[in-house]
């Protein structure tokens, strides 16, 4: 009885030895973590917890933390590309604004200060302040609207809309300038009605924007297209020329905020570099996409996808 109360008290004594000694591993664990993770917060870095153990419990926590520190990392990556992405269009619109604003203040002092210049320069030179400051205007009006936009404060209700009248209507709208640059329009449109859940007002817009782009940057192609094309679920609408087109390595650039060809920058007409970034937010209020392939002189597309609706 004696020996059988003696291995009892050893087995008791064992157990609480063995769950001290666990105890104390997982507290080592654990201030390994809490210090490592420390780090890995204060420094930014990307690295993730790495333990050795036969915890299970320790395990699933370590699993955890890796999840919650990629997710970490991944909104710091956020951060960063949208700082970066502010900081330079506040160095665009600055840009932007000055050389216009420059121009027109010229203008205005040439008219001011110069008693000798004949009524019909004056004219000439009010025509030009005129100009850019709808110049100014526009570009200013394409800001606030991609602000509304980011921010959801621009509504855009969706009803079922006919895409073939919408491609006709913009393809007319751009005739004369067209004509004017020698093009030669090729456009594929079904002759059956094809209908999305959009809005006619974005959707406009978003073809107007590829439809200028098109000619303002793919002109000495001497063509532009538009293809209107669908599947059981999706309508695809395809802009295109044969123009210079855009290089590889600035193609996943075309859409941020901005951007811009820097030749355009030299030309007297170029574009705010917010017109295909309000073009991608509109579309996507409409569930929809938009990308580009380009290969230079070849066939420069812009597609957009939106979803189909039959009924």
């Amino acid at each position: 009885m004696i020996v059988i109360l003696l291995c009892f008290i050893f087995s008791l004594i064992a157990l609480n030895l063995i769950q001290y000694i666990q105890r104390k591993n997982r507290d080592t664990h654990l201030d390994y973590l809490a210090e490592k993770l420390e780090q890995i917060l204060e420094r930014e870095t990307m690295e993730r917890l790495l333990l050795m153990t036969d915890d299970k419990k320790l395990q699933a926590l370590l699993i955890n933390i890796n999840k919650l520190l990629d997710k970490h990392q991944q909104e710091i990556a956020k951060y960063n590309q949208s700082r970066h992405s502010m900081k330079r269009m506040l160095t665009n619109i600055s840009h932007d604004l000055k050389t216009p604003l420059t121009v027109v203040l010229g203008y205005i002092e040439m008219v001011q200060k110069d008693e000798t210049i004949k009524q019909n320069e004056q004219e000439r030179l009010l025509l030009q302040v005129h100009r850019k400051t709808v110049e100014i205007i526009d570009f200013m009006n394409a800001f606030f609207d991609l602000a509304r936009l980011e921010s959801g404060d621009k509504e855009i209700p969706l009803t079922k809309i006919n895409v073939n009248e919408i491609c006709k209507d913009n393809l007319l709208s751009f005739y004369d300038i067209v004509q004017l640059n020698g093009l030669t329009i090729d456009f594929q449109l079904p002759d059956d009605p094809i209908h999305v859940l959009g809005n006619k007002e974005a959707l406009d817009r978003v073809l107007q924007n590829l439809l200028s782009n098109a000619i303002q940057y793919g002109s000495d192609g001497n063509i532009l297209g538009l293809t209107l094309s669908v599947n059981e679920k999706h309508v695809y609408i395809e802009v295109w020329d044969k123009g210079k087109g855009i290089e590889e390595q600035k193609q996943d650039l075309v859409f941020e905020r901005m951007f811009t060809l820097e030749e355009s920058r030299n030309k007297a007409f170029y574009g705010s570099g917010l017109g295909l970034t309000i073009t991608k937010r509109l579309l996507e209020q409409m569930n929809g996409t938009i990308h580009v392939q380009s290969i230079p002189y070849e066939k420069t597309v812009f597609t957009v996808a939106l979803p189909r609706i039959t009924y």
